[in-house]
């Protein structure tokens, strides 16, 4: 019998993200040895039947038709937050107010007004808060911060990054919540630039200075979406207006002295989810692309670049899963970032990347939408 404490869990959200943080809430413990045991106690969505299904499927204890019926329940310590961005400000708050520890899916909000409220309530709240960008948990990225930090590469000259997609691609898939600003913020922007913006800032060690970008809207309307769940859809007769970005492109320069070139698009076609980034140094290079995820490119002292398989046991994560090269998926990151947020709440550590990170990306990504704005006039990044 374990004498493990248990720490009660309740999850706002059912749908993709829902689904891939239940998925990392029942195997962290089995692969991770963790100073505290998470019990799924609820999960909370708008639809009973939907919820209780969710629930049944995804092995939480109990559903929730209210938020605020969950944030309340005693056996509920830790609150993890998968809805659209319109709603995290409000639940994260709350959540905190009340004296849960929060996770909550990036980016952090919707606007940076909404970002400083959640950081200003981290802030005084007895709980802990992370935002779950799960990408800074591939094994390969955590690498390269490794190897940024041990100088392999040099004083960091120029990073290049790209989050490329294609769902959107058809004109006829419907207008789902992330094609409306008022639910998701921004389009591709916020929901996949995020991501490399956080990824930059991360390995290098550096911020994201100032910016100058452009933005574009391809599809201007769309149908109405009659289902949705996940990344897929049905359409109706209806049409509707997309209020948000397809495609963001922007340069910048980081507080290291540094150059970086950003892209960010929905409309790659070929292109499932290749996240890439690339670092040059004065002594090497870094490389990475999320649709090789388990591979990490490294270039030093002028000769070519040299594939480093990131599956051996003393690699960022890899010594809890399986034997050299078998490698991990899109599933494990969030099993790390699970695992190292109770870690951090069992040791009174502050997890990482906290609330102010998740502000800090929110400010680049509002820079990038004002200088866009303003015919690619080049924005200070507000500190």
């Amino acid at each position: 019998m374990s004498d493990k404490t248990t720490i009660g869990v309740g999850m706002v959200g059912y749908a993709f993200m829902g689904r891939v943080h239940s998925q990392a809430w029942r195997s962290v413990s089995a692969f991770f040895d963790l100073p505290l045991s998470p019990r799924m106690a609820a999960i909370a969505g708008r639809s009973k039947e939907r919820t209780e299904a969710a629930a049944a499927q995804l092995g939480w204890a109990a559903a929730e038709t209210d938020w605020r019926e969950l944030v309340k329940r005693d056996d509920v310590q830790i609150v993890d937050i998968c809805t659209p961005g319109d709603s995290h400000a409000e639940i994260a708050v709350a959540a905190l107010e009340a004296g849960k520890h929060v996770i909550c899916e990036k980016p952090l909000a919707n606007t940076v007004a909404e970002a400083e409220a959640m950081v200003a309530a981290a802030a005084t709240a007895p709980g802990k808060s992370m935002v779950a960008f799960n990408y800074r948990r591939v094994p390969a990225i955590a690498l390269a911060r490794r190897y940024v930090e041990q100088g392999r590469i040099g004083e960091i000259r120029h990073v290049r990054a790209a989050y490329l997609q294609d769902w959107i691609v058809d004109p006829d898939f419907p207008l789902v919540w992330r094609l409306q600003k008022d639910k998701a913020g921004a389009g591709a922007l916020g929901d996949i630039g995020s991501h490399i913006v956080d990824a930059a800032q991360f390995i290098t060690g550096q911020r994201i200075l100032g910016v100058s970008a452009l933005t574009e809207t391809f599809i201007k309307q769309r149908p109405l979406a009659a289902e949705s769940a996940g990344l897929g859809a049905t359409a109706s007769a209806e049409k509707g207006t997309v209020t948000v970005d397809d495609a963001a492109l922007f340069i910048g320069r980081l507080s290291g002295g540094g150059v970086a070139s950003f892209e960010a698009t929905r409309f790659a076609s070929g292109r499932k989810n290749a996240m890439r980034i690339e670092i040059n140094g004065s002594l090497g290079s870094l490389a990475f692309d999320f649709e090789a995820m388990n591979e990490l490119w490294l270039s030093e002292g002028g000769g070519g670049f040299e594939r480093i398989l990131v599956t051996e046991p003393d690699h960022p994560y890899v010594g809890a899963w399986w034997p050299p090269g078998h490698g991990l998926g899109y599933e494990h990151t969030f099993t790390h970032e699970i695992k190292d947020f109770l870690e951090a709440v069992a040791t009174g550590a502050d997890p990482t990347p906290s609330f102010a990170d998740g502000l800090r990306v929110q400010r680049v990504l509002e820079a990038v939408e004002r200088s866009a704005a303003e015919g690619s006039r080049y924005t200070n990044v507000e500190d």
